[in-house]
């Protein structure tokens, strides 16, 4: 029968047995240590003030992009529903603005028979401020007017939007043309 202890060189007697004990406590410690990294990692990115600030820019450029096709859309054959739209995507002054004059407007679409539609074809956010709820983005946009009679005119716009957080989402406070010098 063979002796079941082993000599080190530093004097101490180990058996043979324990190897596979000492390479199960070693795994174990390096699987805790990943599972705490990895916990901590996870809460870190979960947590991170750049990922939840990318969220808002992308949900501002979401609820713009929208917004500006909404506001250069509408067909005379369903005012009421096309106009209830551009006031859900707006807020602030803009909002004012179509609220008070919408039965002149109105008048004035009926009577010119328009259809009017919009493409966005890019989209960037500029600013954001996040703690006062402001943003300011450059949207351009393909606009395509039909007349009653008569072939469709496309034109191209560069519009700067600035939008409010409300408590439905970021919607449009301001809407307007794009300045020759890149705004």
């Amino acid at each position: 029968m063979a002796d079941a202890t082993l000599h080190r060189t530093d004097g101490t007697l180990h058996s043979a047995d324990e190897t596979p004990q000492r390479t199960a406590a070693a795994l174990l410690v390096l699987a805790a240590l990943f599972a705490a990294w990895a916990g901590w990692s996870w809460y870190a990115a979960a947590h991170d003030d750049a990922r939840a600030y990318s969220r808002a820019r992308d949900d501002i450029l979401e609820a713009g992009r929208q917004g500006v096709q909404n506001l250069n859309t509408l067909d005379y054959r369903s005012l009421g529903p096309g106009l209830k739209t551009w006031q859900d995507s707006t807020t602030g002054d803009l909002h004012r603005q179509i609220t008070q004059g919408r039965p002149a407007f109105e008048e004035q679409v009926a009577k010119a028979r328009t259809i009017t539609s919009a493409r966005i074809l890019d989209a960037a956010v500029a600013e954001l401020d996040e703690r006062s709820g402001k943003a300011r983005m450059l949207v351009a946009v393909e606009i395509t007017v039909t007349p009653p009679d008569g072939d469709p005119a496309t034109r191209q716009s560069r519009l700067v939007g600035e939008l409010t957080r409300t408590s439905g989402g970021w919607k449009l406070s301001t809407l307007g043309q794009a300045s020759a010098e890149g705004a």
